[in-house]
């Protein structure tokens, strides 16, 4: 069944990784994706592989924005997945006591101004028709705090907040437009691989990194991706201002090692 028939979405940040997985989920449920990224050569490619439709968006920048406006006057789902981690180029001190105004800065333009100006765009190509889903990308960092990286977890919650914001703003405007948030925890994307690398200790890193999810493993791109469809489609038509999260069961507590 193609849940997303004759629907246009806009997905950021999707030449790879979660972003490049919602965009093939999308094509295949029937939608129109229109799938952007800074990164031409990247985004270009994923657009082709799939299928879709690529237009090239810095999401800090509200030139671009405006620019995707024009081309994009009207939509019907909007997925804010663009981030960085601030660890994109090598590793680099990011806790409260060490990192740089200029790096807290760098994170939050891209995570959190992007965001924003996703959000102010959608608004824009939907309150006409009056209907639509909006799709913000968080991260379970964004609901604990984490000391090694404090600009990448403040960004993360003010998505969050700034979700539940936008959904009731619109409900505020009589709009049927919905605003919800997904908190995906490790989800093997290229945005840890600075962390993990190439070595013979990869594998050991990988254990590392998961030993304290319930599950014992990563997650996948197209496991945040059929949340994602489930938000976007017609289904989830009460659902807004809420918070999915997908984390192996990690908010959930511990469990016990299986005997």
């Amino acid at each position: 069944m193609h849940r997303l028939t004759s629907k246009t979405c806009v997905i950021t940040g999707a030449g790879r990784g979660i972003g490049r997985a919602i965009a093939a989920c999308f094509h295949a449920e029937g939608a129109t994706v229109i799938l952007t990224d800074l990164d031409e050569t990247a985004g270009a490619a994923a657009a082709a592989a799939i299928g879709c439709r690529f237009e090239r968006l810095d999401v800090r920048e509200e030139a671009d924005w405006q620019r995707l406006a024009r081309l994009v006057p009207s939509a019907d789902v909007v997925v804010n997945n663009a981030g960085v981690t601030g660890f994109e180029h090598g590793m680099a001190p990011h806790d409260p006591e060490h990192a740089s105004l200029e790096d807290w800065r760098a994170v939050h333009r891209v995570n959190l101004d992007g965001t924003f100006l996703g959000c102010r765009y959608a608004i824009g190509a939907m309150k006409q028709r009056g209907t639509g889903s909006i799709i913000n990308i968080s991260s379970r960092s964004g609901l604990v705090g984490i000391p090694l990286a404090a600009a990448y977890a403040s960004s993360k919650a003010a998505i969050r907040n700034h979700s539940k914001t936008v959904a009731l703003y619109c409900a505020q405007q009589g709009w049927q437009i919905r605003c919800n948030s997904i908190h995906p925890a490790a989800i093997l994307t290229p945005i840890w691989e600075p962390m993990l690398g190439t070595g013979p200790d990869r594998a050991a890193k990988m254990q590392a990194l998961v030993s304290d999810t319930p599950l014992q493993r990563f997650g996948t791109p197209e496991e945040v991706a059929a949340i994602a469809l489930m938000l976007a489609s017609d289904e989830a038509g009460y659902v807004t201002g809420a918070e999915i999260t997908i984390d192996g069961g990690l908010l959930a507590g511990s469990a016990a090692s299986p005997g």
